[in-house]
């Protein structure tokens, strides 16, 4: 299939798009490369992928891959109606994929703006390139945070998610409605993946495994918050990859326009434990910080997926020692250490 893949030089959008590209698709990779973390990171994915970092810095430009003939890149921002709109109309995708978004759960507290422009604007402007050149199928990223303090646990699809308490989970429900509107009013079908922590090799530096990674690594304390006190459902970026390709290329029930998933690990870990499975990873001890529970923090999620095992045959099964141990030996790697 030829497939557009937003968010293409972030953590998820990266491994997706080469997953698809060793499938055989033919791939078409976009994102602005923001500075909300380092950009570096986001340009060594995309050399990573065959593309040369002096180039993907260029915006508009469309660049071909030296590694995979089925795979281009430009760098291009959702908020861009016309570069987006043209896009769609040159190309004629049959599936997008809308990996691209202001992520961050905290910064959104403090950036609203930039939420609403990536996560609603752009959005709206990827559901009209969708409306406009008869797309198929829109696969896009929601997260669990849209559960909100949600107390039932594991968390399921059917639960109420009208209270959300950060911008970033509002976004977040509001691209489903905005999906669930466009693909009953235009006829084109969208699925929203509701992640659950997702962490692996190349992953984000703002996300709490990395900054622990790094802490512990350079003799510096770590910040655990609500005393350590939390649960989380932890994803390794395998299994994620895994499901959301298995949902691009499966082609279930098409009478139906509108479906939401969860696609997490369906366990918790503690946060405890998974400190103490990244100090035996490293083989050094964290010193830790103790600090109350962070604005727009919830205290435990936990995936329910068994829809996602019964449409599509999702199977996580990456440990969290083998997960961690994988993106570890990537980090020293990463960072000479």
């Amino acid at each position: 299939m030829k497939i557009l893949v937003t968010g293409a030089a972030g953590f998820i959008g990266f491994h997706t798009c080469l997953k698809l590209v060793k499938q055989g698709h033919e791939v078409y990779g976009i994102d602005n490369i923001n500075d909300y973390y380092d950009p570096k990171l986001k340009f060594d994915r995309l050399n990573e992928l065959g593309f040369n970092e002096a180039v993907t810095k260029l915006f508009k430009n469309e660049v071909q891959s030296a590694k995979f003939n089925s795979l281009r890149f430009s760098r291009i921002d959702l908020i861009d109606h016309e570069s987006i709109d043209n896009l769609f109309k040159q190309e004629q995708f049959e599936v997008v994929c809308n990996l691209a978004a202001q992520a961050g759960v905290r910064y959104s507290i403090e950036n609203p703006k930039a939420y609403i422009d990536s996560n609603i604007s752009g959005f709206l402007n990827i559901l009209e390139g969708c409306r406009n050149h008869k797309v198929k199928h829109l696969v896009y990223a929601s997260s669990s945070s849209v559960y909100g303090e949600n107390k039932k646990v594991p968390f399921e699809t059917t639960d109420n998610v009208d209270h959300p308490i950060s911008l970033y989970a509002a976004t977040k429900k509001s691209n489903e409605l905005m999906a669930h509107t466009y693909g009953h009013s235009y006829g084109f079908k969208t699925t929203g993946l509701r992640f659950f922590t997702v962490y692996g090799p190349w992953g984000r530096p703002d996300m709490a495994y990395y900054l622990f990674a790094d802490a512990i690594s350079n003799n510096r304390p770590i910040k655990v918050f609500n005393n350590g006190e939390m649960e989380r459902d932890f994803t390794c970026i395998n299994d994620i990859v895994n499901g959301v390709t298995k949902i691009i290329e499966k082609n279930i029930d098409s009478r139906e326009h509108y479906k939401i998933y969860n696609i997490g690990n369906n366990k918790t870990e503690s946060l405890q434990d998974f400190i103490t499975t990244i100090e035996e990873a490293l083989g050094r001890e964290a010193i830790k910080e103790l600090h109350p529970m962070q604005q727009g923090d919830v205290p435990r999620t936990f995936a329910n997926v068994d829809e996602l095992i019964k449409d599509y045959e999702y199977k996580p099964n990456t440990t969290i020692k083998n997960g961690l141990r994988e993106f570890i030996d990537w980090y020293r790697m990463y960072n000479n250490k």
